[in-house]
């Protein structure tokens, strides 16, 4: 271990950053105490880093890898701060801007924990576990009825506050496959689709084809059984990118057809599946309103985001502000909503998210970003684009602009979207010992 490693702030300060990146994941069913995990972590790594005056920086990340990740927080924080200051409700904006600066810290040691081979390894394989696991819980469920992890977490809330994860109006209500994220986060499909190009990249390297072929065929099942449609869209793009390197042409059209057998078994068996299949179709009709009940309404909503947009074009109605801001905008007041009782609360399509929050200028700066994150790729060298595929794929699909989102600036998905972009950036440019190229 050279001097460089030993110093405060070196290498060997920050090994414990890839277990708090698979910690947080991990805890993602609990949301609170996942937050919890993000806000320590961050105030830690600012700390240690504060307190080395931010020396040994370059054993942590490379030149290029600092500015990436610094780069990508700006893109996602500075349409904030913008959209706040003349939002209704400055205070509140003006609050949401003041947490999400933890995002930064967050970004560098997040990249820090991928920015080595064996920390890579490490976080990139544990990714790959937790979607597995996750997988394996959730087909129990489908075949038992009950998830044991969630299970499992229930009990234990049950015993420490005595009541459950869930109320039982949210079970009750559920309509798809929960997994281990409970009836209460019906998000367990697009997260294991966000999560699979680890899970998928894992399979083939240690199992060949045949491992990639198992992993898909799970995690699809799942994601059909789990998912919205949007998580549906989210995998294919996954299993399109990755099946064409494992498999080939050939075989790969083989696998999209056998996905196309298993949605129409589905489609059979599952009530759930059935109904979001009969949904669809309704775009094909000439009815009025059959596009809008196809996409659950979202039509509605986005009617409402572009008013938003032309009333306030520059830097949109602020942060977390759609809902405050819907019912003005809505273009059917008082008829009932496709999704239920109770205003929209964001815009289910990350471009017109960010456009009705945070305008024009908020939209410039996340394509600042994206053509910043482009061009890195575009600069690094082959190993440094192997290296970097899993969490790459995972970030672009995530964000495809072409289907329908969570919210961006929400706290859960706004952490993993800006996870996935700090695993990119560090695991592309990775530490000056790896060679990385100076900043040009």
């Amino acid at each position: 271990m050279n001097a460089r490693t030993m110093q405060p702030g070196g290498v060997a300060d920050w090994r414990w950053a890839p277990a708090w990146v698979l910690t947080f994941v991990a805890l993602w069913p609990v949301r609170g105490i996942a937050e919890a995990v993000l806000v320590l972590g961050a105030l830690a790594g600012l700390v240690r880093l504060v307190g080395s005056r931010f020396r040994g920086g370059g054993a942590l990340l490379s030149g290029p890898a600092w500015a990436l990740t610094s780069v990508l927080f700006a893109a996602y924080w500075l349409p904030e701060l913008i959209a706040a200051i003349d939002a209704r409700d400055r205070l509140h904006a003006f609050g949401e801007v003041l947490i999400d600066l933890r995002y930064l810290p967050f970004l560098w040691v997040a990249a820090a924990a991928v920015a080595s081979e064996a920390g890579r390894r490490r976080t990139f394989g544990g990714l790959a576990v937790i979607a597995l696991v996750w997988t394996l819980d959730a087909l129990v469920e489908a075949v038992c009825g009950t998830s044991p992890l969630f299970w499992l977490l229930d009990q234990a809330k049950h015993a420490l506050s005595g009541h459950g994860m869930c109320t039982a109006s949210e079970v009750e209500a559920a309509d798809r496959l929960a997994g281990v994220l409970g009836p209460c986060n019906l998000k367990l499909g697009i997260v294991l689709a966000s999560l699979s190009p680890f899970a998928l990249a894992a399979a083939r390297q240690r199992l060949g084809q045949l491992g990639w072929l198992a992993a898909a065929s799970a995690i699809g099942l799942v994601v059909i059984l789990a998912g919205s449609r949007a998580s549906w869209l989210t995998y294919a793009l996954v299993l399109l990118w990755t099946g064409w390197r494992a498999l080939g042409g050939r075989k790969l059209m083989a696998v999209f057809a056998a996905g196309a057998l298993m949605l129409v078994v589905a489609n059979v068996l599952s009530p759930q599946v059935h109904e979001r299949v009969q949904r669809t179709t309704l775009a094909l009709t000439a009815q009025p309103g059959g596009m809008d009940a196809a996409l659950s309404g979202r039509g509605r909503i986005w009617s409402a985001a572009l008013c938003m947009v032309r009333q306030h074009p520059l830097n949109g109605v602020g942060p977390r502000a759609f809902r405050d801001e819907f019912a003005a905008c809505d273009p059917q007041p008082g008829r009932p909503a496709a999704w239920g009782s109770g205003v929209a609360f964001h815009a289910h399509q990350i471009v017109l998210e960010v456009l009705s929050e945070t305008g024009v200028i908020g939209l410039l700066l996340w394509l600042a970003g994206a053509a910043l994150g482009w061009r890195a790729w575009r600069y690094a060298d082959a190993d440094a684009r192997e290296r970097a595929r899993p969490a790459m794929l995972a970030l672009a699909v995530s964000v495809f602009p072409l289907n329908t989102h969570l919210a961006a600036y929400s706290t859960f998905w706004g952490s993993v979207l800006l996870l996935l972009a700090a695993l990119y950036a560090g695991s592309l440019w990775g530490r000056e010992a790896q060679g990385a190229p100076p900043q040009s």
